[in-house]
């Protein structure tokens, strides 16, 4: 099972880094993202709730001259986990230690990174449900006790010896917090969970890159873009260098309204945010097999794809928009999914779906 699972994320992150509206990111997006990163909380656009939840906590914190309770942040990729945990080492003024899940898998090396950590230091680490199971046993004791056990020796003669740590926040970042354990659950004083933005958020969010990028967005542009990014910043952000691309080299450099939509048409991003997958997906659906019923594995053939690339991928937005239905007998379309390709619903769905 751990080996399907690895592989249904190398897949997943495989088709991420080579589109436009999938909410990951590679290493060389991650370094385009950092000179947009809004650097206080006062500059984070959206998740309001949150924001205001988180500030309470620090301000707290900071006034008890203590360092703050460990910080858990869920939700899907591309809302701001890892910018918040940046926001929150420089609202404390301290530096922040940056790991993964995935990078951790043995005990020996989080023993390691902890006990560097200096004093009211903030470890952020990335996808925390990955973690190894060994390594998880031995955060819940230093986050809890402020100490690991180092083991010396092996056999019968083995002995830990417990070393103490100072004072530390660890802040954990989630795609799937259905699958932290609820040891490690407990262990976080303040829980966020990260919801997707709405139209009019992103535009801040873009009007905000915009000006941090120094080219000039007109207000009917960033609509257009924040309308097909799926209510997330990240796409948002790259959708707004791509027709960045297409006004320089195309255009007179200006981002208005018809830049938007000229570049995003190249770019094969339609008016809902879908991109070829996903509307090879629904033609699929619709065209070929009648609107379903029909089986995961049959759709992907049909559309070319792997199963877990067209589950993990593909169906959740498609899902989210009402677009594609998930039912015991296989996936199904939608009213809207026929409406968008600009087919007659058939009256059997009509009827099933009202």
């Amino acid at each position: 099972m751990a080996d399907r699972a690895d592989d249904e994320e190398l897949v997943t992150e495989r088709f991420e880094a080579e589109s436009l509206v999938r909410a990951g990111a590679d290493e060389l997006e991650r370094a385009a993202e950092a000179a947009l990163r809004p650097r206080r909380l006062e500059e984070f656009v959206g998740q309001a709730v949150v924001r205001e939840q988180l500030s309470l906590v620090l301000q707290a914190a900071m006034a008890r001259g203590k360092a703050p309770d460990h910080v858990l942040l869920s939700g899907p990729p591309g809302l701001g986990k890892t910018t918040l945990a940046m926001i929150i080492a420089a609202e404390l003024g301290t530096s922040l230690r940056v790991t993964s899940g995935p990078a951790i898998q043995h005990a020996g090396d989080l023993a390691a990174v902890l006990s560097s950590l200096d004093e009211g230091e903030v470890l952020f680490i990335d996808e925390i449900h990955r973690l190894a199971r060994p390594a998880e046993e031995l955060l819940y004791v230093a986050m809890e006790d402020f100490r690991v056990d180092v083991v010396v020796g092996k056999g019968a003669g083995a002995s830990a010896i417990p070393l103490t740590l100072p004072p530390f926040t660890v802040v954990g970042a989630t795609t799937r917090a259905g699958l932290l354990p609820a040891p490690l659950r407990d262990r976080f004083g303040f829980t966020g969970h990260l919801d997707f933005y709405a139209t009019e958020e992103l535009e801040r969010v873009l009007v905000r890159s915009a000006g941090l990028l120094g080219v000039p967005l007109a207000g009917e542009a960033a609509s257009e873009i924040a309308s097909r990014s799926r209510g997330t910043p990240r796409i948002a952000n790259r959708l707004l260098r791509r027709v960045r691309d297409w006004a320089e080299v195309r255009g007179d450099g200006t981002l208005g309204l018809s830049a938007a939509r000229a570049a995003l048409e190249v770019y094969e991003v339609d008016g809902l945010g879908l991109d070829r997958l996903d509307r090879a997906v629904l033609t699929a659906l619709c065209t070929r097999f009648g609107g379903g019923p029909v089986g995961l594995t049959t759709l992907a053939v049909a559309v070319g794809e792997e199963p877990e690339t067209v589950e993990t991928v593909a169906e959740p937005f498609l899902v989210r928009e009402g677009l594609v239905g998930r039912t015991p007998r296989g996936r199904v379309a939608l009213p809207p999914a026929w409406e968008h390709l600009g087919l007659d619903v058939p009256r059997t769905s009509e009827t099933l779906f009202g």
